[in-house]
């Protein structure tokens, strides 16, 4: 079999005015902006800053270099539970034993919910121990409790990475302890998860992650995320801690509809995340200009279809579609329309079919999924005979 052609349709770009606000600036009395820093490489050897509307790379160093991600494992471990609750195979009320083989390996054992061997517990107050307090007891007990195993409740973390597309990454254990080296990830593949987690789970995104802290059994301890409730607009999702990693970060920021995903890994000490982690996400917010190019529901461009009742579908992004570019530039912007193709009927309203890329010199791509605007069905005799005529006139 010879692979589909990739089908390209080039797009004449017109910015639309009264865009979004740009982000504030600081201002020193008399002279230019003032920008946060980029962390250096000494500060952090791996960092990767991404909208994660568009897709486009602000900042990347190293994003491919495996490291372990400690507690940041946690977030895998929420997006499985996620996925788990959608599908009607996990509920919020279900109650969770603590069992003695679970007791034994992870009682009292780094972060914790202060759970005892025996102890009835509810999912949802599992899932808010682990995203807020890092509850390494609470994600043991979950992963037990719904896959009956530890290691079983590891290997469908590990199937649900690949099926992300997450190459880069491997699980081990549900809550990132120090395993010798099994556990590991890249700062791509976690941008990938933190996508995934926001984009198909929001409203448990909202309501289980980024609190400031979480009280449980009377004990109220706090969320050590370095953002929330300092950068306007920051949810969170996870810091990660061990000896051998040293401190990691993923998080992000939403601000007048952009939402900017951060990683940072190998950073020396806590203090130092914390510091890196705001002035990186207000630097993504302060060093460009988002552009935006077409309003939500507006016909972006058409593809052909095969075996359709229409020749073609109507494609649309799932919003406002925009571009980051530096401060000033007015540097002249690509759009590509990219998709496997032809396509072929039946093709359901909102279904993916294409992507639309938006270049411009000197900054990465853009690249936002494309959805059929309308449903195309199987074409019937008269249809046919109409596509006949049309393709000889094509």
């Amino acid at each position: 079999m010879f692979p589909r052609p990739m089908l390209l349709i080039a797009l004449s770009v017109a910015l639309v005015t009264g865009g979004l606000a740009p982000a504030a600036q600081a201002l020193v009395p008399g002279s230019a902006p003032v920008l946060p820093a980029v962390p250096t490489a000494e500060e952090a050897p791996v960092a990767l800053l991404v909208d994660l509307g568009s897709g486009q790379v602000l900042h990347a160093r190293n994003p491919d270099r495996r490291f372990m991600p400690a507690s940041v494992t946690k977030v895998m471990t929420l997006y499985l539970a996620f996925e788990l609750l959608a599908q009607r195979k996990l509920d919020p009320e279900q109650v969770f034993v603590m069992s003695p083989v679970v007791a034994r390996e992870w009682r009292r054992k780094g972060s914790t919910m202060f759970l005892d061997a025996g102890e009835r517990v509810r999912v949802d107050d599992l899932l808010l121990g682990i995203a807020n307090v890092s509850a390494n007891d609470g994600a043991a007990v979950l992963a037990e409790g719904q896959a009956g195993s530890v290691p079983a409740w590891t290997a469908m973390m590990n199937r649900t990475a690949l099926d992300l597309g997450m190459i880069g990454s491997h699980f081990g254990t549900p809550n990132g302890f120090p395993d010798e080296g099994r556990t590991f990830t890249t700062a791509t593949d976690l941008v990938t998860l933190a996508r995934a987690m926001i984009t198909r789970h929001p409203d448990k995104f909202g309501y289980y992650v980024g609190r400031m802290g979480f009280d449980y059994k009377g004990i109220a301890q706090i969320n050590h995320d370095p953002m929330i409730g300092r950068v306007p607009g920051a949810d969170g999702i996870k810091t990660g801690f061990t000896n051998e990693s040293g401190f990691s970060y993923l998080g992000t920021v939403r601000r007048d509809g952009q939402r900017l995903v951060l990683v940072l890994a190998g950073v020396e000490n806590g203090r130092l995340r914390g510091r890196l982690a705001r002035a990186y996400a207000e630097w993504g917010f302060a060093a460009f200009e988002r552009r935006r190019l077409f309003e939500p529901e507006v016909e972006i461009g058409r593809a052909r279809v095969q075996d359709g009742d229409a020749l073609s579908v109507a494609l649309k992004a799932a919003g406002p579609v925009a571009i980051n570019l530096p401060r000033g530039s007015t540097a002249p912007l690509t759009a590509t329309i990219r998709y496997d193709g032809p396509l072929r009927a039946p093709i359901a309203a909102g279904q993916e079919l294409a992507t639309l890329e938006i270049t411009a010199p000197g900054v990465a791509p853009a690249r936002i999924p494309l959805y059929a605007a309308e449903d195309v069905g199987i074409a019937g005799p008269l249809d046919r005979i109409v596509n006949a005529i049309a393709g000889l006139f094509a």
